[in-house]
């Protein structure tokens, strides 16, 4: 099944708490917070208290995305702020295996990232431990920037290499992605869709989301064929 994350890190601030409910009643199954440390990336956004603040509002799957660097320190608060998935970078951490490992034994889903300048080989052997891979197709740290259209590639190895180990994961895309690109994403193989600025728009917010959800009901009765 394919699924929209909208990232809140596009959303109204004054207004993120009817940004989220109006995503969430129109149907979206995922809610992405893109927490960045001003380290890792350039930019700073938001931690724990935000977290936990949409977690109060909504019982859709929180996918916590960690842009900051040794992710390993803050897992247990994450998790207790009410991340259904915690995905951090490999290029990040020093120790992704043990990090992986204490995000499963909490008992939620694990993820691993990489940017546009790393080699999606740097995530296979880790496969056997994550629920999912998340390929930035922007450089991380913040929103608004264009597609990278070399970074469809790596999702295309990716989906292929799962393939031929019958490894059943998720491939998660996030940056840049917009109604008239999504296609070629879930063609070269994604089934997770990270989308900011194409989803929170004012007054379109609901709007959007459900054209993304059509379009996916869609894609999916075309491939089903």
């Amino acid at each position: 099944m394919i699924k929209l994350s909208p990232s809140i890190l596009a959303a109204d601030f004054l207004n993120l708490g009817e940004e989220i409910r109006q995503t969430d009643q129109a149907g979206t199954q995922y809610i992405h917070v893109d927490v960045m440390d001003g380290v890792f990336v350039p930019s700073i956004s938001f931690g724990m208290p935000i977290l936990s603040a949409v977690r109060s509002i909504t019982q859709k799957f929180l996918d916590v995305h960690l842009m900051i660097v040794h992710p390993e320190k803050y897992i247990e608060e994450f998790v207790a702020c009410g991340a259904d998935c915690i995905t951090f970078h490999v290029e990040a951490c020093e120790c992704v295996e043990e990090t992986l490992q204490t995000i499963k034994r909490l008992g939620i889903k694990a993820g691993l990232s990489i940017s546009p300048d790393t080699p999606v080989e740097a995530v296979f052997p880790f496969l056997h431990l994550v629920d999912m891979i998340l390929i930035m197709t922007v450089h991380p740290g913040y929103g608004g920037q264009q597609f990278i259209p070399a970074c469809r590639e790596k999702v295309v190895q990716l989906r292929d290499y799962l393939n031929q180990h019958s490894l059943d994961l998720d491939i998660e895309v996030d940056g840049g992605i917009k109604i008239e690109n999504v296609k070629m994403i879930l063609e070269a193989g994604a089934n997770v869709i990270v989308a900011g600025s194409a989803v929170f728009e004012k007054e379109r917010t609901a709007e959007n989301t459900k054209e993304f959800l059509k379009l996916f009901g869609e894609w999916e009765e075309e491939t089903a064929e």
